[in-house]
């Protein structure tokens, strides 16, 4: 059963490709609270320096010795990226951007010079190519299980280990770096060990998913899960559950339209990105909309209460507390003008009396907080004449 379940082609490339996002999601979600998401960017590209320099010291374009000088040129970006900012010469984002540009481009140069006939180019680092991790398997407990699998596999138990173990310490340094110094729990080196273990997992999922793609899973759905929810664990949980479907949906549609299984993948994290984008209950587009059409309904409908409670019981109540006096005197839309009575009499601020819109005592109560006369009672007839009229240059 389970040599069958790792020898099945279809189950180790979505296997591989679950590994990879859960992997990132886990330290992504932490970056991109810290505001460092972009670093991931630096990291995933610079380490192609780290990759080239160690096989030209030791000939290794692969195992432990490969992963550990990549994850160490990982953290030299982020030291050099963060010496320059500390300089105050440039800013932080400008530093990123003159960093990693230049350590990717002498590990491309340096590829084109000593390794033209070695099986490392920049296609293979930057894209990948997860469809083919089966081929390249090895011997665990006597059953043979592709090497990416195995490796992303020790990587994400690792990065889980790391994030269970130093829960409160992460959270504490994520939240508020300077109570977490003053504790003793060291935000730096937390900060550091991040880093480090996001370049360890950048360069296990390079024969799988390549640099770029791997830049989706850690920042995507964490940044998704921070559209969805205010809480730690369960931003954590979102992002993991996220890089878990956009693996099983990108191979499914990859299958069925013959496109590159990880592209598709990384695609289906910025499809729930959208969805969440617009749909987030409270923060989503589509919330703020309703909100905000809430929110002038609201308004429209003090701004009527107002308009009626000045002339109520004026000579000029039969001219302006009408739909008419609405649309004409403060220049609304008639649709607005409807919607407006229509809220203020759902909400039992107005009724309608002889054709007319009048004021019920709730509405009478909220027209006397509005103009400030709650204590001093309601305002006489003549007195409303010289009260604020809402007309098309009142601001309400």
């Amino acid at each position: 059963m389970i040599a069958a379940f790792f020898g099945s082609i279809p189950a180790m490339v979505l296997l591989t490709g679950i590994l990879v996002g859960a992997s990132a999601a886990l330290l992504g979600s932490f970056l991109v609270l810290r505001g460092n998401a972009m670093l991931t960017d630096a990291i995933s590209h610079s380490i192609v320096f780290g990759i080239i320099t160690v096989w030209l010291i030791t000939g290794q374009i692969s195992g432990p010795v490969q992963v550990l000088g990549a994850a160490l040129t990982g953290v030299l970006t982020v030291v050099l990226t963060e010496l320059l900012a500390r300089s105050k010469l440039v800013k932080m984002d400008a530093a990123i951007g003159l960093v990693f540009p230049a350590l990717f481009a002498i590990g491309v140069i340096l590829i084109s010079i000593h390794a033209r006939n070695v099986h490392i180019d920049v296609d293979t680092v930057l894209l990948g190519e997860i469809g083919f991790v089966w081929l390249h398997t090895m011997t665990v407990f006597g059953v043979r299980v592709p090497v990416a699998v195995a490796t992303l596999g020790v990587v994400l138990a690792v990065n889980l280990a790391f994030v269970l173990v130093l829960w409160k310490e992460l959270k504490l340094a994520t939240f508020d770096p300077g109570l977490a110094a003053a504790l003793g729990f060291l935000p730096g080196v937390l900060h550091y060990a991040i880093l480090t273990l996001t370049s360890v997992t950048a360069v296990a999922a390079f024969d799988a998913v390549g640099a770029i793609l791997f830049i989706a899973f850690v920042i995507v759905p964490p940044a998704t899960a921070y559209l969805l929810t205010r809480r730690l664990w369960l931003m954590v949980a979102l992002a993991v559950a996220l890089s878990v479907a956009a693996c099983v949906t990108g191979y499914m549609l990859a299958m069925r339209w013959n496109v590159s299984i990880g592209g598709m993948m990384a695609s289906m994290t910025g499809v729930w990105f959208a969805l969440a984008l617009l749909f987030a209950p409270g923060r989503g587009l589509v919330a703020q909309a309703l909100r905000a059409r809430a929110d002038q309904l609201d308004h429209d409908c003090r701004a009527l209460v107002a308009h009626i409670y000045t002339h109520q019981d004026t000579p000029s109540m039969a001219e302006e507390n009408t739909l008419r006096a609405l649309v004409e005197h403060l220049r609304w839309p008639e649709p607005r003008a409807r919607a407006a009575i229509l809220r203020a009499h759902d909400r039992d601020l107005i009724e309608r009396r002889a054709g007319l819109l009048a004021l019920r005592p709730k509405g009478a109560a909220e027209a006397m907080a509005i103009f400030g006369q709650a204590a001093q009672g309601p305002l006489s007839g003549r007195d409303r004449t010289a009260a604020p009229s809402l007309d098309a240059s009142h601001p309400l």
